[in-house]
C-alpha cells in the first residue's frame, strides 16, 4: 500500500467515524433541544474536572517522554561504553526518580482540582 491509500482509507475511517458519531444526537434532536434550554456548556465544577483531568494527563504523557528519553539515552550511552554502564545506570535511576516524583505532585494538584469543586 503507498501513501495515497493509506491517506484514502484514513480518510474513509475518520468520515465513517464522524458520521456513527452523529447519528445519536440525530436520532435524540428533540430531546437534546429540550435539555438544552435549561443547560449551560460548562459550569464551573465541570471546567475544574475537565482542567484537572487534563492537567494530570498532560503531567503523566510529559514524565513518560521525560523517562522514556533517559532510558534510551542511558542504554545508547552503555552501548558505547560499557564500562561505565554502573555510573550509568545510578544516574538514570536518580534522575527517573526526581522525573517521577514531579510527575506525582502534578498529578495530585490537578486531582486536588478537581476534587475541590
Amino acid at each position: 500500500m503507498d501513501c495515497k491509500q493509506v491517506g484514502r482509507v484514513a480518510l474513509a475511517t475518520a468520515a465513517v467515524g464522524a458520521a456513527v458519531l452523529a447519528m445519536p444526537s440525530a436520532a435524540f434532536a428533540q430531546e437534546a433541544a429540550r435539555a438544552a434550554e435549561h443547560a449551560t456548556f460548562l459550569t464551573s465544577s465541570g471546567a475544574a474536572w475537565l482542567g484537572g483531568a487534563i492537567g494530570a494527563g498532560l503531567a503523566i504523557m510529559g514524565g513518560a517522554a521525560g523517562i522514556g528519553r533517559i532510558g534510551g539515552s542511558a542504554v545508547e550511552s552503555m552501548a558505547r561504553q560499557p564500562a561505565a554502564a554502573g555510573q550509568i545506570s545510578t544516574a538514570m535511576i536518580i534522575t527517573a526518580a526526581m522525573i517521577e516524583g514531579a510527575t506525582l505532585f502534578a498529578v495530585v494538584v490537578g486531582m486536588l482540582a478537581v476534587l475541590k469543586a
